[in-house]
C-alpha cells in the first residue's frame, strides 16, 4: 500500500461536524476519518449529514461482524445454543458480553441515547443509499481474549470481577464515565479503572485495534477501489488509525491482520496442570491406603465432601434447581479427577434439563441482565451463573482438598 502525492482535484467542502475530521489521501483514494462520541446525538447527526452530501462512495465503521449482527438482531445473544456454549467453553465469554451489554444499556437509560447511535445511523444510511458498508473493527470476543492473555494471571480475577461489579452496580454511571465515552471507546470506558494504569491492557484494547482497523481498510478499501471513503470511528481511535494510514502499510495486509486475531495458546504446563493434579490426588489415595485403610477412606471421604460441598454450594448461590445442586455435589469430586469434563458442564446440563429457558427468557435477556436480580430471574443468565459458579467452586474444592490430603500424608495431621 503506497502513497501518491499527485495533486488531486479540489473537493467540495464538507459540512462542519461536532466531532474531529481527519483526511488521509493514499493513491487515488481519500479516507475521511470522523471521530465520534459513542454517547452523542450530535455524532449520529454528523454521520447522516456527511453521507447525505453524496461525496462518499463507501462507508467504513468501527464495528465487527458480531456487533453488527447484534445491532440488527438485538436478541441474537439469547438465541445461542446454550448447550454448545458450555461444551465449547464459551460461557465466560458470553457472560462478559452480556455484562458489557448491560453497561451500555445503563448508559442509554441515563443519557437517553443508545451507545453506538452513530454506527446505527451509518448502517441505516448505507442501506437506504445502497452504499458499501465496511466493518473494520476486530471481533469483540477476540479483543477480550487478547486482553485476558495479555494481562498477568494475578490480575485476571480482579479484571473480571471489576467488569462484573461495575456493570451490575446499582449506582448511576458517573459523569466521568459518560465523559470518557464521549471522548472515545466503549471498551476503554468499561475497563477505565485498569486501562489508565496498565500498558498490558491498553495495547490489545486500543493500540492493536488502531492498527487492525487500518489494515482492514487496506484490505476492504485499498487505494483505487473507492474514490472517497468515510471512516466512522470513536474519537479515541482517530489519531492512531490516522497515523497508520499515513505511513506505508504492507502490500499484503492480511497476514499481519490475522496475527492480530490470534490468541496465544495456553502454556504446556497450564494444559498439563489438571492431569498433574489428578495424578497427585490419586497417588495420595494410594499412599493413604498403603499406610492405613482407615486413613485411605478418610482421604477419599474428605475429597468427596470438600469438592461436593463447595461446588454444590456454589450452585446454591445461583439458586439452581435442587436436583442441579445434588447432581453437582456428586459430580464435582469425580469431574475433578477427569479433566475432560467439568463440574460446571454437568451442573449447567442438569439445570437446562430441569429449567429449560422459555421464549420470554431469550426475549428479555438483554434487559434483565441490567439489574443484579435479573441475572437470577432470567433462566438463560441463571444457567450461565450455575456453570461459572459450579466451575469456580469445584476448582477451589480441588485445591482445598488437595492441600488437605497433602497435610494428612506429610504434615502429620489427619
Amino acid at each position: 500500500m503506497t502513497h501518491d502525492d499527485t495533486t488531486r482535484p479540489p473537493t467540495p467542502p464538507l459540512p462542519s461536524t461536532s466531532g474531529p475530521l481527519k483526511t488521509v489521501t493514499v493513491g487515488d483514494t481519500c479516507y475521511t476519518l470522523l471521530g465520534t462520541a459513542h454517547v452523542s446525538a450530535e455524532s449520529a447527526d454528523d454521520v447522516r449529514q456527511l453521507i447525505a452530501t453524496g461525496h462518499f462512495d463507501a462507508v467504513a465503521i468501527e464495528l465487527c461482524d458480531a456487533r453488527h449482527h447484534s445491532m440488527d438482531n438485538p436478541d441474537a445473544m439469547g438465541e445461542q445454543d446454550l448447550f454448545q456454549v458450555f461444551k465449547q467453553g464459551k460461557a465466560g465469554m458470553v457472560a462478559a458480553s452480556l455484562a458489557l451489554g448491560a453497561f451500555q444499556q445503563r448508559i442509554a437509560e441515563q443519557s437517553g441515547i443508545q451507545p453506538g447511535a452513530e454506527m446505527r445511523a451509518a448502517v441505516d444510511e448505507c442501506r437506504t443509499r445502497q452504499l458499501p458498508l465496511l466493518l473494520v473493527d476486530r471481533d469483540v470476543g477476540i479483543t477480550l481474549k487478547r486482553i485476558y492473555s495479555n494481562v498477568p494471571w494475578w490480575q485476571r480475577f480482579s479484571l473480571f470481577s471489576g467488569l462484573i461489579g461495575s456493570v451490575l452496580s446499582r449506582q448511576d454511571v458517573s459523569k466521568e464515565e459518560i465523559e470518557k465515552l464521549k471522548e472515545g471507546d466503549m471498551l476503554e470506558a468499561t475497563f477505565s479503572e485498569f486501562a489508565a494504569e496498565s500498558e498490558t491492557l491498553y495495547t490489545p484494547l486500543i493500540r492493536e485495534r488502531d492498527r487492525y482497523m487500518a489494515l482492514r481498510l487496506a484490505e476492504e478499501a485499498p487505494p483505487g477501489r473507492y474514490s472517497n471513503v468515510l471512516v466512522v470511528l470513536g474519537a479515541g481511535h482517530l489519531k492512531g488509525t490516522g497515523e497508520h494510514l499515513e505511513t506505508p502499510l504492507p502490500e499484503n495486509p492480511t497476514q499481519e491482520r490475522e496475527s492480530l486475531e490470534a490468541t496465544p495458546p495456553p502454556s504446556k504446563l497450564w494444559k498439563a496442570m489438571p492431569w498433574l493434579v489428578t495424578a497427585l490426588v490419586l497417588t495420595g489415595f494410594v499412599v493413604g491406603f498403603s499406610r492405613n485403610t482407615e486413613l485411605g477412606w478418610q482421604l477419599v471421604m474428605e475429597w468427596f465432601l470438600i469438592n461436593g460441598l463447595l461446588s454444590g454450594g456454589a450452585t446454591l448461590i445461583a439458586l439452581a434447581h435442587p436436583l442441579t445442586v445434588i447432581a453437582t455435589f456428586f459430580a464435582a469430586p469425580l469431574t475433578s479427577l477427569n479433566p475432560t469434563i467439568g463440574a460446571g458442564f454437568v451442573a449447567a446440563g442438569v439445570e437446562l434439563y430441569m429449567r429449560k429457558p422459555k421464549v420470554r427468557d431469550f426475549s428479555t435477556l438483554r434487559h434483565d441482565v441490567t439489574q443484579l436480580k435479573g441475572w437470577w430471574k432470567n433462566r438463560v443468565s441463571r444457567t450461565l451463573l450455575v456453570f461459572i459458579l459450579a466451575t469456580v467452586g469445584s476448582a477451589i474444592g480441588t485445591w482445598v482438598a488437595g492441600f488437605r490430603i497433602a497435610g494428612a500424608l506429610f504434615g502429620g495431621a489427619a
